[in-house]
């Protein structure tokens, strides 16, 4: 603590509510048979509750075999892909439930102090609320991801994992040391609660948009040792809390308009960098295949640890949209990436959304038009004048002696002469005019220049082609618009009057941008 009172940071944080939710607390653990943390009120709201919570446990006892909805879904899926080891998974039935915001921060510290520290992760309590220093924060992802051999193919620059390594691991992860399940909140006593601490989240792969398509989610569950709180904490705070899983109100399956279809289940489980090759089933180097070989998925010597003894994700997905990934490591920065690769992955499955690791994107082209247009250069000349649009259409439009017109029915477009230059950067419009050799005006917000250089200028177009060429100019950005063709029969589209519109768009002398933006 003496980095933290050289900042000053050392003196506990008042939270509201911090006391209502140890009590709540406290009646969650007394429910699932765990120790409690007697504070001021406790024991009595405690032998209050007594014959609630008997009556709890001796339910729980009789339904000890079910699982939330959400939960049967991944038991579900891991049965269907593995039935040869159906017997083997079980998703643990009894976990202490985040089923409200806030609670994995107060479980995070031991009750009365403001520090917890283990071998895994350090918590303090300071101003800001509490300060988590789990013990890896690494950056590298070379040798992380591990993907079962069933589901979707393996691609080449993962580990592939045999289905019943898989399994091994999975047993293994569902089965900690008894340290790694002790709960932070009961810590500074000695009977301590040991448990797995679940959180249900709703993450969006979807916003919603009116009129088009409701917010879509998808559903992810988490399990933890106790002692990794602070990871659902951390987690929790990005992506929100998805409430009691299980209450129906909370059920994805019942919730078809926002549910996209696709669950999650994340197990933390930094415990399995400590198991051998030859424990979890992986083959000697006599017996492996090549890609095995290549990718240290066998050993020579008994004693070798599974991925080096390196922290791992190991991940089974498939196109159903279940995806459960086991994480050998506390670093709460692959909590949050799991998530994201959940969302991506659901994202990709759902379609008609896009994700930022989606691994691509829905792109049109577009061009820098440059900061400079000249009328006289950039444009081949068509060998009319402004002159000529004003005697042709002249009634359509208030004509101004600065040398340009006004639209009689649409104010923001304006004819001007046929040799204007634009320039964004000093944001003006010019022209020469009789005998002055440039001549600007003060125009409307967000006007529409035209200039005379149709192809063919005639009155019959009146209204539908008061100009073939028009110049938008406006602070983001610079538009150049071709307008419609003459008012004709198309022949590939006999049920419309005329042929669709269509764009010009002009280089950039310098580059070939995607997107042009104004710099003032």
């Amino acid at each position: 603590m003496n980095l933290l009172k050289s900042i000053g940071l050392d003196k506990p944080a008042s939270f509201g509510g911090d006391e209502t939710l140890q009590h709540y607390i406290n009646l969650k653990l007394a429910a699932l048979g765990c120790p409690t943390v007697q504070g001021r009120g406790d024991q009595d709201l405690i032998e209050m509750a007594a014959a609630l919570l008997s009556r709890q446990r001796e339910t729980e006892r009789l339904l000890a075999d079910y699982l939330c909805p959400a939960d049967q879904r991944i038991q579900a899926f891991l049965q269907e892909l593995f039935p040869e080891f159906a017997s083997q998974l079980r998703l643990p039935a009894k976990t202490f439930v985040l089923d409200r915001y806030g609670l994995a921060r107060v479980l995070s510290l031991p009750v009365g102090k403001d520090e917890f520290i283990s071998n895994i992760v350090s918590s303090y309590r300071v101003k800001q609320g509490v300060l988590h220093n789990p013990k890896s924060d690494r950056r590298t992802t070379q040798g992380i991801f591990h993907i079962c051999e069933r589901g979707l193919p393996v691609p080449d620059d993962k580990i592939s994992v045999p289905a019943a390594v898989f399994v091994a691991l999975l047993n293994h992860a569902l089965r900690p040391p008894p340290d790694l399940l002790r709960l932070p909140f009961t810590s500074a006593q000695t009977s301590q609660a040991e448990c797995f601490v679940s959180l249900l989240l709703r993450p969006i792969i979807c916003p919603g948009v009116s009129g088009f398509t409701p917010e879509k989610t998808l559903e992810t569950r988490f399990f933890a040792p106790g002692n990794l709180v602070s990871n659902l904490d951390f987690v929790e705070s990005i992506f929100g809390n998805g409430g009691d899983p299980y209450l129906p109100e909370n059920d994805a399956g019942l919730d078809v308009d926002h549910w996209s279809g696709h669950t999650g289940c994340v197990i933390l489980a930094p415990h399995l960098v400590s198991l051998t090759k030859r424990d979890l089933g992986l083959p000697s180097w006599e017996q492996a295949t090549e890609r095995q070989r290549r990718d240290g998925m066998c050993w020579k010597e008994p004693s070798e640890l599974y991925n080096t003894g390196v922290a791992f994700k190991a991940t089974c997905r498939d196109a159903r949209g279940v995806m459960v990934t086991i994480i050998a490591d506390n670093y709460f920065g692959y909590c949050k990436k799991e998530v994201k690769t959940q969302i991506s992955f659901a994202a990709n499955l759902f379609g008609t959304c896009e994700e930022e690791h989606a691994g691509g994107a829905l792109v049109y082209p577009s061009y820098d038009l440059a900061e400079e247009f000249s009328g006289h250069l950039h444009v081949r000349r068509m060998n009319h004048s402004f002159g000529e649009v004003v005697s042709l259409f002249g009634e359509l439009m208030d004509v101004r002696r600065e040398g340009y017109a006004i639209d009689k029915k649409y104010p923001d477009i304006l004819y001007v002469s046929e040799d204007v230059d634009f320039d964004l950067k000093k944001q003006t419009v010019s022209w020469p005019w009789k005998e002055q050799p440039s001549r600007s005006a003060c125009f409307p917000e967000k006007p529409t220049f035209d200039r005379p250089a149709t192809r063919c200028m005639s009155k019959n177009l009146r209204e539908d082609a008061p100009g073939a060429w028009s110049a938008r100019l406006r602070k983001g950005r610079y538009v150049i618009n071709r307008a419609p063709s003459p008012a004709v029969e198309n022949p590939k589209f006999p049920n419309r009057s005329r042929m669709p519109s269509s764009q010009v768009r002009f280089l950039s002398r310098t580059s070939k941008r995607i997107s042009t933006r104004w710099r003032n």
